[in-house]
């Protein structure tokens, strides 16, 4: 028995794969103790200790926006105490006067500054000496540290001195990150924040798993990471950053997984769930970045690329103070959540937009089992429409129009501004409201097809069941002109092959069940950054073929040079057999009256999605709803229903 659980800000997901056969199961979250919410879904689906427990969490996410992290000693070298504050002269809003920097996760009597040097080739220029070492340790005795981040000059070419610290502290009981271990790669600034983060995060982390663990005490347990792999829980402690986006990167590789089964590689995902959106682009594979910078602090460490916005079905809507009609990014969260929920939200929120338009039909949501109520949606608009000229319906409408305006920026960002047409993919929507949104969203990205799987409202849950155990290593290197090549690259790859697997070692894992893949990280001799590119003979022609699509132009005369090696190592996906169909009867049809966009109201037929038999197809306009999802069909698309459950739509 393996189940699958993902935490999400509105609502905790649930598949079960038992004896070959998927079970899916949704609770409300908890955010004040998540684990709550996955302790209770467990036993309301009759199995409260699994043989393996897979999971996607916000609570490192959650501890990092809300400054609830451990109180971490930053470590670094003498003269270098200001790196985290200095940062990088990027700004995010250029020519906004009133930007406020985000709260600091560290205060400066926080971080100490030791006496050692080690310059760029790794050579030691001033020792660390035993006396530092003894001080060190007699600080973190008298402040009460939960955690130390370790981050000298250059330790990503000579880690002799953090190690040297990581061994004098080994009995404080304290947890202890390492640049050098984290993130061992050049850029003095994004090294030191990634490895803070990590140490703030540590406890926090680790402190969660060890409760669930107590619970489930015959369970073995994984985490999703923010690349798409899975990593033992015995891990987190020293991987804490790598889960930042462990359930969004779920909802990729689910979607992913499920499109390229059914020959669809080329995807756009669309997942909006009650808090938030996110979206990403997978062409013929997820798309990765190390980019990624979480309230002005950079976490270079490997993740699925997605852009997330705060565009979800909880979402609220207000007037801003120019009196403009807003949506977002605030959310009614789980608790009280949407007015209609009836658990005291007073606020009117897409959710409620979408039951006051008739597109969500309050005694069909959850598959019965959360009856929405139309008063308090009406309620918590009337409030609204006093601020205004506008009646319910037009604010309701007008509303839709913002969210779905939101989510085609969001779309934009990852397809359109990196020269790509969203016409060329596949629109995979999932989370409990994506299906709400789905043709609307694809007419204005022109887009033909849209896919709304099966288990849309728990696919982040069914990407965990899908998910490997996967871990990736990197180190910095420096080589220019003629080693630039094959033979040069290829011992500096076996050499962190060999470190890899030793770490590996420590959780359980073997050689040969372990299959690698590499890369390097490749630039023109002069450029600020680096294009990562798979490791292969033809390397070079790759880099300026990637090269030429991203920017425009190569220059397959100029020279080149390596800053880094990667590896990834993994464990072979397991095999999950999607149900079929087995339904032949036509379903039968009820009706309801829905207001489109145009102000009038329009009979449309309801369908319930579990009651569809393969190859059923109808036209718009038309409401599928599901145990987890609705799908509302607008005039002028079809929907088509595959062998599987699958709901697919096109104009």
């Amino acid at each position: 028995m393996r189940v699958a659980v993902d935490t999400g800000g509105t609502f905790t997901d649930f598949v079960a794969e038992i004896e070959g056969k998927l079970i899916t199961h949704k609770v409300s979250s908890t955010p004040e103790d998540p684990s709550r919410a996955v302790l209770t879904g467990l036993k309301q689906m009759g199995c409260p200790s699994p043989e393996v427990l897979l999971h996607g969490t916000t609570v490192g996410t959650n501890a990092f926006l809300t400054r609830k992290g451990a109180k971490v000693l930053l470590v670094t070298t003498r003269g270098f105490e200001d790196v985290i504050f200095i940062g990088r002269q990027n700004r995010p809003k250029l020519f906004d006067f009133f930007v406020e920097k985000p709260k600091p996760i560290i205060s400066a009597s926080q971080i100490v500054g030791l006496n050692e040097r080690v310059n760029a080739k790794g050579e030691i220029l001033k020792a660390l000496s035993k006396e530092e070492l003894l001080l060190l340790k007699k600080l973190l005795e008298k402040k009460k540290f939960e955690a130390v981040a370790v981050s000298f000059l250059h330790s990503y070419a000579n880690p002799k001195h953090e190690q040297l610290v990581k061994e004098a502290l080994k009995d404080t009981g304290l947890f202890i990150s390492l640049s050098s271990e984290i993130l061992p790669e050049f850029r003095e600034f994004e090294r030191t924040s990634t490895t803070l983060v990590n140490a703030y995060l540590a406890p926090v982390m680790a402190s969660y798993v060890s409760n669930l663990k107590r619970n489930l005490e015959e369970t073995k347990l994984f985490l999703m990471q923010s690349s798409g792999g899975l990593m033992p829980a015995e891990a987190v402690g020293k991987w804490a950053a790598a889960t930042l986006l462990s359930g969004p990167a779920a909802g990729v590789y689910g979607a992913f997984s499920l499109a390229r089964a059914l020959g669809r590689p080329r995807i756009i995902t669309f997942d909006m769930g009650g808090t938030s959106t996110d979206v990403s682009l997978c062409d013929g594979a997820p798309t990765f970045t190390r980019q990624y910078s979480l309230e002005g602090y950079p976490v270079h460490l490997k993740q699925i690329d997605i852009h997330t916005i705060g565009a979800g079905g909880g979402s609220l809507i207000y007037f801003d103070r120019g009196r403009a009609l807003k949506v977002g990014p605030e959310s009614a969260g789980a608790m009280p959540g949407p007015a209609c929920y009836g658990r005291g939200g007073q606020r009117p929120t897409v959710t409620d937009a979408n039951l006051l338009l008739g597109r969500l039909l309050p005694d069909f949501f959850l598959g019965g089992r959360l009856k929405l109520h139309m008063e308090l949606a009406q309620k918590a608009f009337a409030k609204l429409a006093k601020e205004s000229s506008l009646s319910l319906y037009e604010l309701a409408l007008g509303a839709i129009e913002i969210v779905n305006t939101n989510m085609e920026q969001a779309v934009k960002k990852v397809s359109v501004e990196r020269g790509l047409d969203p016409q060329d993919f596949t629109l995979v929507c999932f989370g409990g409201a994506g299906g709400l949104h789905a043709t609307a969203l694809a007419e204005r990205l022109r887009i033909k097809e849209v896919l709304v799987p099966r288990f849309s409202g728990v696919l982040s849950a069914l990407g965990l069941l899908m998910a490997r155990p996967s871990f990736d290593f990197s180190r910095a290197v420096f080589l220019r002109n003629y080693e630039v090549a094959f033979e040069y690259l290829l011992p500096l790859l076996e050499e962190l092959a060999a470190s890899a697997l030793k770490e590996l070692a420590r959780y359980g894992y073997q050689r040969e069940e372990l299959r690698a893949e590499a890369e390097i990280d490749l630039r023109y001799q002069g450029q600020s950054y680096e294009l990562t590119l798979p490791f292969t003979y033809d390397f070079k022609e790759r880099f300026h073929a990637l090269h030429q699509r991203l920017y425009g132009y190569s220059m397959p005369l100029a020279p080149l040079e390596v800053t880094a090696v990667r590896l990834n190592l993994s464990l072979d996906p397991p095999k999950i057999e999607l149900p079929r169909l087995t339904n032949k009867k036509l379903p039968g049809k009820v009706f309801t009256e829905v207001l489109l966009p145009n102000g009038q109201l329009e009979k449309t037929a309801v369908l319930v999605w579990e009651d569809l038999p393969a190859g059923y197809e109808t036209k718009g306009p038309a409401l599928i709803v599901g145990e987890f999802a609705t799908i509302w069909v607008e005039p002028g698309w079809r929907a088509f229903c595959d062998q599987y459950g699958n709901v697919w739509l096109t104009r």
